[in-house]
């Protein structure tokens, strides 16, 4: 018996975060896309610190998403579908902007990537699929993450982060876990560096934390394609002035 209980894995500790204080997480990875925003499209990214510090915004929010489609009786509630339905909303509306933004960073793409709101998209759509079970589901959960993936921001890397977590939210595993930190360092390809590793810490320690911050439902949302839209705004008269966009 003593040698049966030794091979026996620890449990792992669930991640409970209080609802202030993810939203918080919230604004926090708002500002710090703000500021990379800033830095790549107005400045050709050349503010020290500003590119290194924005690798920590898609972990955040790919968290968040992850956290709160994890809840109790999500599917039940209609979660998923009134997240789905709003990703696809703003992700439309921000689209004309992201483009223009990014026509110097399409790579080859007809209109490049599609942007983040498409890739917490594709992860609730899959992560949906799978919850409501049944082969047909899974295998269109697979087709969804296989092709989805290749269409959005941040790829693969990405939405399998955003469903380790879920899965690790929903039910504490070695498994999740291994799947989440091996998700979180392959964003190195995406972004060159290992900044993005940074924000595991810093979730684990918002778990320690009680901020007493209100939720503001839609800021997330209308704030994406907002912010975007005045980026180019602003480019428009700098181009004029004779300021080169690379």
């Amino acid at each position: 018996m003593p040698a049966l209980r030794a091979n026996i894995a620890p449990a792992l500790p669930r991640l409970v975060l209080a609802d202030g204080t993810l939203e918080a997480l919230k604004w926090l990875g708002l500002v710090l896309m703000t500021g990379d925003h800033v830095n790549k499209y107005l400045f050709n990214a050349t503010l020290p610190g500003l590119f290194e510090a924005g690798r920590l915004c898609l972990p955040i929010f790919v968290f968040i998403l992850a956290y709160n489609l994890a809840r109790s009786g999500a599917l039940a509630g209609g979660i998923y579908t009134r997240t789905m339905k709003r990703l696809v909303a703003f992700g439309i509306l921000a689209s004309v902007p992201f483009i223009a933004l990014n026509l110097n960073y399409l790579h080859g793409w007809p209109f490049g990537p599609l942007n983040v709101l498409f890739t917490l998209l594709i992860i609730t759509a899959t992560a949906y699929l799978v919850e409501k079970g049944g082969i047909v589901n899974r295998v269109s959960a697979f087709v969804v993450f296989l092709f989805g993936g290749s269409l959005v921001e941040y790829w693969w890397p990405a939405v399998a982060l955003g469903l380790a977590i879920w899965m690790y939210c929903k039910r504490p595993s070695w498994t999740a876990a291994a799947i989440a930190l091996l998700s979180w360092a392959a964003l190195w390809f995406i972004n060159g560096n290992l900044w993005a590793l940074v924000s595991l810490p810093l979730l684990l320690v918002a778990t320690r934390l009680d901020v007493p911050m209100p939720r503001l439902r839609w800021a997330f949302y209308t704030y994406y394609p907002l912010h975007l839209v005045v980026l180019w705004l602003i480019r428009i008269p700098m181009s004029k002035a004779g300021y080169l966009f690379f």
